[in-house]
């Protein structure tokens, strides 16, 4: 491993030795400050401006524009991530170039990553362009602004006061879904729907597209999102197909995948925040919601397939010159079987955790229940990665951090627009934000109508696709598709290729 700096080390020691002096002389009072602020605590009603509403939040809690800026700051690092992977890569390739005697050794199993001794400030640069880890990195520097401007006590207590069960739940329901048997079962469904419709590789992808997203109503959103990436990952992204195509998918499946979660009350995260205080149940969302997406998802999908068309005959002739064949059926076939007794205990393993969403204690347990049977039953199982789930996880977790400091500009937002505006100005809000931080704000609002109601959770789920941090199941849509973007997913890009499916359920959500 190449050797580090003397002078790197002393100056790491210091600034680590200067932070932590700042944290124990900050924490001396004991004395912990609730934040953030709550909302009725302002007194501000009679200010009828917006911007007169944000100035007397932002002077009455100075606190609060510094939680903005840090936020705004690891935003704009999400935008930038590739850029840093992009100079790692530079980093190490010239690394490698000093050192022409490192050869790569392999891990312990096929399926882990190669590990290859490489430079220290290159792999710094690589995590710095994780976009999994970038809130949980930019939390560093907002505990050291809450400390500096309260006391240590206070960054604990609003930290360990956060609910961190949705990325608890995500990162079982992901591991899960990703498992040999629910994959097979999954796979061998859409195949057998595709093969209705002709078997052809524009079918698969649409059925895919279709379909997959829907089982987010019943799978819930990360565990639709994890066998769709999947399906499509092996299906199609492994042929290589043009960077238009490419955005274009994986920008359609984060809509779909957003919307297609509001058939019930239970699956999507931006509806489960408001079911309950709302009192929406499942009827409600399939007649209020889930007929109009529906539609939406099929418009968009077959407008997509119809412009793409070349691409669908160019992966056809690729699978069929590395003798993959043109239909679906002939990979699957090769693929070993499972018991069935095994997959039945992944299916009810996967129904029991869903069903127990709102108890971690009990759904995390089981998953670790199932880790051991996992482990028993290797000979019939894929290798098992826990890595994708994780950093999701991780990801989720930074951006709750993050985003319960920011009801104090999103609250007045929504409260003072009419209903068309407050629509569009949720899907703007929710390509910054998450979808369900969003709606899960609405529901301090009492004098809020069901119009607005609607508005907020039609616009927070039909902008969910349009940046990874718009809904919580993107980050695991984006890691396991993200090996196939060879300088990684473009946030730009990804926006332009979920901006018309984006616009089609805004109509079809507004209009209908």
């Amino acid at each position: 491993m190449p050797k580090i700096s003397s002078r790197f080390c002393f100056s790491l020691c210091l600034l680590i030795g200067i932070c932590t002096c700042g944290i124990l002389t900050a924490s001396g009072s004991g004395i912990v400050t609730e934040i953030p602020k709550a909302l009725n605590a302002y007194g501000d009603e009679h200010i009828l401006s917006l911007w007169g509403q944000l100035c007397c939040r932002a002077k009455m809690e100075p606190f609060n524009l510094v939680s903005m800026g840090i936020f705004v700051l690891a935003i704009m690092h999400m935008f930038f991530a590739h850029k840093f992977e992009h100079i790692a890569r530079k980093l190490e390739q010239k690394y490698r170039e000093k050192h022409p005697e490192i050869k790569k050794t392999s891990g312990e199993s096929p399926d882990e990553e190669l590990i290859t001794p490489t430079s220290f400030l290159s792999q710094i640069m690589f995590f710095a362009g994780q976009i999994e880890v970038i809130f949980m990195i930019w939390v560093i520097p907002l505990a050291l602004a809450i400390t500096f401007m309260y006391n240590w006590d206070t960054a604990l207590s609003y930290i360990n006061t956060r609910d961190f069960k949705e990325p608890l739940f995500v990162v079982a329901v992901m591991a899960l879904a990703s498992t040999r048997p629910v994959l097979n079962l999954a796979e061998y469904a859409l195949n057998w729907i595709s093969e209705l419709i002709g078997g052809s590789p524009a079918a698969s992808w649409v059925t895919i597209l279709i379909l997959g997203p829907i089982l987010g109503s019943l799978l819930t959103e990360p565990g639709a999102m994890t066998i769709s990436a999947i399906l499509l990952s092996r299906q199609f992204y492994r042929y290589n197909p043009s960077p238009k195509f490419a955005y274009a998918t994986i920008g359609l499946l984060f809509v779909n995948v957003s919307v297609g979660g509001v058939l019930t009350h239970f699956a999507a995260p931006p509806v489960l925040m408001v079911s309950h205080p709302w009192g929406w149940g499942s009827l409600f969302m399939l007649t209020h919601f889930g007929w109009k997406v529906l539609i939406g998802i099929v418009i968009s999908t077959l407008l997509y397939a119809f412009i793409f068309r070349a691409e669908f005959a160019k992966i056809k002739l690729t699978r069929m010159i590395q003798g993959h064949g043109d239909r679906l059926r002939k990979n699957i076939v090769k693929r070993p079987s499972v018991p069935l007794w095994i997959a039945l205990v992944h299916i009810l393993a996967l129904y029991w955790i869903i069903a127990n969403e709102s108890y971690p204690v009990i759904f995390m347990g089981t998953f670790l229940l199932f880790m051991g049977f996992y482990q028993a039953t290797r000979p019939h199982q894929t290798h098992l990665s826990l890595k994708p789930p994780v950093l999701v996880g991780c990801f989720l977790g930074g951006l709750i951090v993050h985003g319960g400091l920011q009801g104090w500009w999103i609250e007045p937002i929504l409260s003072s627009l009419g209903e068309k505006t407050l629509m569009i100005t949720t899907v703007g809000l929710t390509a910054f934000n998450d979808n369900a931080a969003i709606t899960y704000l609405s529901t301090f609002n009492p004098h809020i109508t069901f119009p607005s109601q609607y508005a907020i959770v039609a616009g927070a789920v039909a902008g969910g696709g349009l940046t990874v941090m718009a809904n919580s199941p993107n980050p695991a849509g984006q890691l396991l598709l993200g090996k196939h973007f060879s300088r990684g997913i473009s946030a730009i890009s990804l926006f332009a290729g979920a901006l018309p499916p984006t616009i089609i359920q805004v109509v079809l959500l507004l209009y209908i």
